[in-house]
């Protein structure tokens, strides 16, 4: 008994200091719960350093010791940007951070002439104030894990002023887009009445289906340089193998991802009739720059497209072919297309909407509870952007645990049966051979804890699905 008589003060507490203490402690829970699983998998990074039996026919052993050493450093990166951005996070809620910027906020709509009856126009402050924050305070971290661990292994292709040129561009295309929707989602919550989540649930579905539309077309081209794949083979066999499953395919483009980083990439997008492809050029054995000294020497045309030598981007040739050629590619895309085919992008659409819109309904319930914004410090005044901002980061942060946690579950379920999919196109041998290049040129690390991978992977380890594929491959 004297254990629950211990805990009778805590419960006799007003409701907003409970509701306070279990947001922090359930938020320390999680970054513990993390934490001891990012230490199971350094286990592992430490530990195996020798090619294990069941992988010597898949990597060498020089390769297998560079991605032990990478996520090592990744490891230790995650650890220590981890633990400041919890105590960041603790820090602000402990010393009344967001009620401070909200008044912040206030006082600067006060200097231009608005009271504070234009709530709205206070958000869209306590907005770009809040995300000018974050940029500044992450931006340390940014720059070390792109110009140490990512330039130590080999992987980062930006000099300094392309990254520092890339991030403004970045935040300005953030605050075009994030403060003209906010403003609409709030000036929907405050006229929609009783059903106004229905109609906030609406426009954030129009919102995204509007973003996934124009994201390649109108905003990623802000970022990177987009040409259409060259005719030739790989452009036919892509569009025959498209054709074959019914696949819409309008165009196939080429992203040079190369003046980034090293790292390689492809999907799909577009809606209806109207599909698109996109192939990062370090993907593609023949058309990387990374291969540029190679390709000369074997007599092949140089890229010249007037960009993709530019000073800013430190092309780092490596004594090695990246990517993978035509017909991996084309596994590559068979998987991707399955993703398609299968209905995994139609079904994630319909949860990830299933839930917005419960949240919206939750949010709804809770938005009129006092003891919420007084939790957080707003005693005098519940602002609308504040009830999004405590409901859905903060009230429903064990909720949010759960689904992305059944999400990565889910999600792994689909890249199997994607996989599936390319090998019934017959695209076995050659998925599985692109496979273990593109786990090379990533330096992934191909031995995981179980209950890490079971958490975080949202796909499965790399040798699973190689044996998934084996059986076909061998018949």
């Amino acid at each position: 008994m004297g254990m629950w008589t211990s805990l009778d003060p805590m419960w006799e507490m007003p409701a907003e200091k409970r509701i306070f203490g279990a947001v922090l402690l359930f938020s320390w829970t999680v970054y513990l719960w993390e934490t001891f699983l990012a230490q199971r998998q350094r286990r592992i990074y430490k530990t195996t350093t020798h090619v294990p039996m069941e992988l010597g026919q898949i990597i060498d052993s020089e390769t297998f010791e560079k991605s032990r050493l990478y996520q090592l450093d990744k490891s230790t990166f995650s650890f220590w940007s981890g633990l400041y951005s919890e105590i960041e996070g603790t820090l602000i809620l402990l010393f009344g951070g967001i009620p401070y910027l909200w008044r912040l906020s206030g006082r600067f709509c006060g200097y231009a002439g608005f009271g504070p009856e234009y709530e709205i126009t206070q958000s869209l402050v306590f907005l770009l104030m809040a995300t000018l924050f974050s940029a500044l305070t992450g931006l340390p971290w940014s720059l070390y894990n792109t110009f140490v661990i990512e330039e130590k292994h080999g992987f980062n292709q930006q000099t300094l002023g392309f990254f520092m040129k890339d991030a403004i561009k970045k935040f300005i295309v953030t605050q075009c887009i994030l403060l003209p929707v906010s403003s609409l989602l709030l000036y929907i919550i405050k006229i929609g009445g009783d059903y106004f989540f229905i109609y906030a649930w609406l426009f954030t579905l129009a919102v995204s289906l509007v973003l996934v539309t124009i994201y390649a077309d109108y905003i990623a081209p802000l970022f990177d340089k987009f040409t259409p794949l060259p005719e030739g083979k790989l452009k036919q066999e892509i569009e025959i193998m498209a054709k074959s499953i019914d696949f819409p395919l309008t165009k196939v483009y080429v992203v040079e991802g190369s003046k980034r980083s090293s790292h390689s990439n492809a999907y799909f997008y577009g809606f209806f009739k109207n599909k698109r492809i996109v192939l990062f050029d370090t993907l593609l054995e023949e058309y990387s720059i990374l291969n540029k000294d190679i390709r000369e020497e074997s007599g092949m045309e140089p890229r010249n497209d007037g960009e993709g030598d530019s000073e800013e981007i430190k092309a780092k040739v490596k004594n090695k072919k990246q990517g993978c050629n035509n017909e991996e590619v084309l596994a590559v895309l068979g998987h991707e297309l399955g993703h398609w085919k299968l209905g995994h992008t139609v079904k994630n659409i319909i949860i990830s909407q299933m839930n917005s819109f419960l949240c919206f309904f939750l949010f709804a319930a809770l938005i009129g509870r006092k003891e919420l914004f007084a939790a957080f410090g707003f005693f005098d005044s519940q602002p609308t952007l504040i009830g999004l901002l405590i409901i859905f980061q903060f009230i429903f942060s064990p909720y949010n645990e759960v689904l992305s946690f059944c999400l990565t579950v889910l999600s792994r379920r689909f890249e199997f049966q994607a996989d599936a999919f390319a090998k019934k196109l017959g695209k076995a041998k050659d998925l599985y051979s692109a496979l273990i290049k593109l786990n090379k040129d990533n330096l992934g690390f191909p031995v995981s804890d179980w209950l890490f991978s079971m958490w975080h992977y949202s796909h499965p380890p790399l040798i699973e699905r190689l044996q998934a594929l084996k059986n076909s491959k061998q018949d």
